[in-house]
Parts: C-alpha cells; sequence; structure tokens
C-alpha cells in the first residue's frame, strides 16, 4: 500500500478526536501540476530544438513560483497546527498522569469537562499510545513529501526546508514531549500492576536500550522508521542526571546546564541570560523554554538504581552547599555588608 493512502486511512481513524494532519494529497497535487506545466513548458516548439531540454526529464527548476508560492507556506502552516496540537494534548496526558493528590482529581474532572477521554486510567493510555503513533506518522508524512520535492525539482530545497523547520523547533521527531510519552508508555509497560491491567494497549516497540554502557530511548513504528534518542550528557558525558530538554533539542542533566547556563541551582535555568548558548549546538536563547523530562527521570532511576542512589548523594551535597551561599550572599546584600 502506498504511504499516501495509509496515511490517509490513518487520519481518517484519528476523525473522532478532530487531530488535524499533512494535507498529503493536496501538496502531492501542487507537485504534480507542477510537473505537468513544466512537460508543456520544455514540449513546446521553441524548447524542440533544445537537446538539452528535450533528453532531460520533467523536471522542474529552482526557484519555481507554482511550488515555491504555495508548497512550503502550505506545509509550514500545517506542520504547526500539528506540532502545536501534539504538545498540547501530550502534556495534558502527562500531567494527569503526574498529578498528585487533590491536583490529581482536579485534572480527571477537567478531563472530563472536556471531553477528554472518559476519565479513567485505560482511556490515558491509550490516548498516550495514539499520540505516539501520531507524531510519528507525520513526522513520515513530511520527510516523504519533502523527498518528492527535491526529486522532481532536483534540488536540495526540501532537505533545507527541513532544516528550517528544525531550528523552529517544530520537528515532531524533536519534541520532549514525544520523549516524554515514550518513558510514560516503558514506565508502565515495567509496571507489573499497570502491565495486568493495561497490557493489550501498551505501546509496543519501545524501549530503553543500552550500548556499551550508554543509553538511548529507542522507538520503531511506521515504516519501520527507528527513533533514537541519546540519553548521554554531553557535559559529563554520563547518564543524564534529573534531565532536562532545552528548545534546541538536546538533553542534559539539570546541574550540568546551570553550569553551562552560567546560573545557579537556586536561581533555575529561567534566570539564564538570553544571551547564552547551548554547550552542544551553540545556539543561544535556548534555556528560557527548558523543560524537566519527569517520566525519563523516573524511568532511569529505576533501571540505574545505583547509579542514581550515588548521583543523588553528591548532588544533594552541591545543592545544600550553592543553597547556603545563595541565602548568605542574599543576607550581605540586605545587611550591605
Amino acid at each position: 500500500m502506498k504511504f499516501c493512502k495509509k496515511y490517509e486511512e490513518y487520519m481518517q481513524t484519528q476523525d473522532q478526536k478532530k487531530l488535524p494532519g499533512v494535507g498529503f494529497k493536496n501538496l502531492k497535487k501542487i507537485l504534480k501540476r507542477c510537473r505537468r506545466e513544466t512537460t508543456q513548458l520544455q514540449n513546446s516548439p521553441l524548447l524542440l530544438n533544445d537537446s538539452a531540454h528535450h533528453n532531460s526529464h520533467a523536471r522542474c527548476l529552482h526557484p519555481c513560483p507554482v511550488c515555491d508560492g504555495s508548497f512550503f507556506p502550505s506545509l509550514m502552516k500545517e506542520m504547526s497546527v500539528v506540532v502545536g496540537c501534539f504538545n498540547e494534548r501530550a502534556q495534558k496526558v502527562l500531567d494527569v498522569h503526574l498529578a498528585t493528590g487533590f491536583h490529581k482529581y482536579f485534572m480527571w474532572c477537567k478531563g472530563k469537562l472536556h471531553g477528554q477521554g472518559n476519565g479513567n486510567h485505560h482511556s490515558l493510555i491509550q490516548e498516550g499510545k495514539d499520540l505516539v503513533g501520531y507524531a510519528l506518522i507525520n513526522a513520515i508524512a513530511m520527510r516523504k513529501i519533502l523527498k518528492k520535492y527535491d526529486k522532481i525539482h532536483d534540488s536540495k530545497q526540501g532537505q533545507a526546508f527541513r532544516s528550517q523547520v528544525q531550528s523552529m523547533h517544530m520537528e515532531l521527531l524533536q519534541s520532549p514531549w514525544l520523549c516524554e510519552l515514550i518513558a510514560f508508555h516503558i514506565n508502565l509497560r515495567e509496571s507489573k500492576k499497570a502491565f495486568r491491567k493495561c497490557s493489550e494497549i501498551l505501546l509496543e516497540g519501545c524501549s530503553l536500550v543500552f550500548n556499551d554502557g550508554k543509553p538511548s530511548l529507542s522507538c520503531e513504528l511506521f515504516d519501520a522508521v527507528k527513533l533514537e534518542i541519546d540519553l548521554t550528557c554531553s557535559i559529563c558525558l554520563d547518564t543524564v542526571f534529573d534531565p532536562v530538554y532545552l528548545s534546541c533539542g538536546h538533553i542534559f542533566c539539570f546541574m550540568c546546564a546551570c553550569k553551562a547556563g552560567s546560573v545557579t541551582i537556586v536561581d533555575g535555568l529561567k534566570a539564564t541570560e538570553p544571551t547564552a548558548k547551548c554547550p552542544l549546538c551553540r545556539q543561544a536563547g535556548v534555556y528560557n523554554g527548558s523543560l524537566h523530562l519527569d517520566e525519563l527521570n523516573i524511568l532511569l532511576s529505576r533501571r540505574c538504581p545505583e547509579y542514581w542512589e550515588e548521583r543523588l548523594q553528591s548532588e544533594r551535597a552541591e545543592r545544600i552547599r550553592q543553597t547556603k551561599e545563595h541565602w548568605e550572599s542574599q543576607s550581605r546584600a540586605f545587611l550591605g555588608i
């Protein structure tokens, strides 16, 4: 079955949830119209005697007013809506799962009031599973349509557009919420109580793997596309502890990120200067949009208990030291010493 048909059938199954998608069929029509007009141009009497044009395939040349005027703006708009919808829904699922006490009860009631699921654990897990599938199939759809664009135009504009999307943090496979949803399902699968109740709807094909002691999240679903998320902090070169996601897409230990951003643990990453750069990609302004990966933190603490306890003790001492220095400096400033 062609991917376009598979994608359309998948999105039809999501109609009840009113999930937006990439207009895969419409985008292909734009490219077909471009190819048709290019073929007509190449077959015109003015170009029939031109051997270079006569022997070439019907490929549109860049820049192309037909494609560039409608193809990229349409794709950008649709991807923005898809990413926004996925992030919002994934955040709601994880907020409900991680909430405790009265806050958890309030989140359940809020979900029922707005028609989000039927208010039970089973529907929450199913929603998380569906969102992972939704993210992956839309990421594949975008890659395939951009690959087709490059083939028709004999260019690398599709690759350049994809790089632009990544720099704008609109790449679904870079979303921290996708990482959290995968960790969420692995945590549930390893929980005996949850596994007995919901084993038939837990996400398959996702796992935490260790290669030479280096951890990574692995997920393989549609079209054998394999997603690998490295979980080694590039600052301390160890497994990420208390992991935090920067808006550029890189994951670090919280304490390592604070050091890189030149802030204390007490002040946190929100206190970093706008000019502070990611230590890996050197992109500025990535700290204010940081996100703690709580589900991933739970997963790693369960799978690496000895390492986790060792890091917990060392970081606890460092937190106490920095907190003490912070309040001493605050006291001196207050007293004018």
